[in-house]
């Protein structure tokens, strides 16, 4: 049994996190992710790869009619997840699963959920530099899920026109439209983020419809900075206003 890492207390918005300390830890993607969700109105929200929670958890409350699902891997995260539904009062709403995400019938049943979202691992494992420690590396490289899973299992537990929302890496995003028509996902919005104006996209907002029509929306991009560098209007909107231990991811 391995001894438990040293946690911090971190927040965002109006949800608190333990997160290890010396683990994965949540960024902005977070937040960016939470906001691109545009449902009206939804009633069974799976959060695939949810680490601490945070994701899943944002969502709980923008829904506060909706049961969520936060489905994780890694033990060490899964604890956490548990620890954070209790800390946010959710208990009767969310609940989590340890599960691996390839194995789809150990999830739930098929056709279940109206919203799928993840923010998965978008590293291969020979590119980019590998992240220290297995917590950390797991959940931004390709080490234990392939894409091509995900959206498997997002197919498999959404309904008929129901939503898969993702944040990836741009550079994949032919292989990502590719694979989520293989998987009955139409790709119906997508979204740029850029540091700023002057910077090429960093990471990408998609948005599938299962058994959707084709036609996909490309919104106007999300920039990340201002001028002075400081977080733009539509940034600071996001956070309430509020600091918080988020950070811009590093790619």
């Amino acid at each position: 049994m391995r001894p438990e890492m040293e946690t911090t207390l971190d927040g965002i918005r109006d949800i608190k996190v333990y997160q290890n300390k010396g683990g994965y830890r949540f960024s902005v993607d977070a937040l960016l992710l939470s906001s691109f969700v545009n449902v009206k109105r939804v009633e069974n929200i799976a959060d695939l790869g949810t680490g601490s929670g945070i994701i899943g958890l944002l969502l709980a409350r923008k829904y506060f009619h909706a049961k969520v699902m936060l489905v994780e891997l890694q033990e060490s995260l899964y604890a956490l997840a548990k620890k954070n539904i209790a800390l946010n009062g959710m208990e009767e709403r969310v609940r989590a699963a340890l599960a691996d995400i390839k194995d789809t019938t150990n999830i739930a049943p098929p056709l279940t959920y109206d919203l799928v979202v993840s923010n998965p691992p978008f590293r291969k494992p020979a590119t980019g530099r590998l992240s220290p420690g297995e917590e950390k590396a797991v959940a931004r490289h390709e080490l234990r899920l392939k894409f091509a899973d995900l959206a498997e299992t997002a197919s498999y537990l959404l309904k008929a026109r129901g939503r898969f929302c993702m944040i990836y890496h741009p550079e994949r995003l032919p292989e990502v439209i590719e694979t989520l028509r293989r998987n009955r996902l139409e790709p119906k919005r997508v979204r740029f983020v850029h540091n700023n104006i002057n910077t090429a996209s960093k990471m990408a907002l998609i948005e599938a419809v299962k058994d959707g029509r084709p036609g996909v929306k490309v919104e106007k991009p999300l920039f990340m900075y201002n001028e002075k560098g400081g977080y733009t209007d539509e940034v600071n909107e996001m956070y309430g206003k509020q600091r918080s231990e988020a950070r811009p991811v590093d790619l």
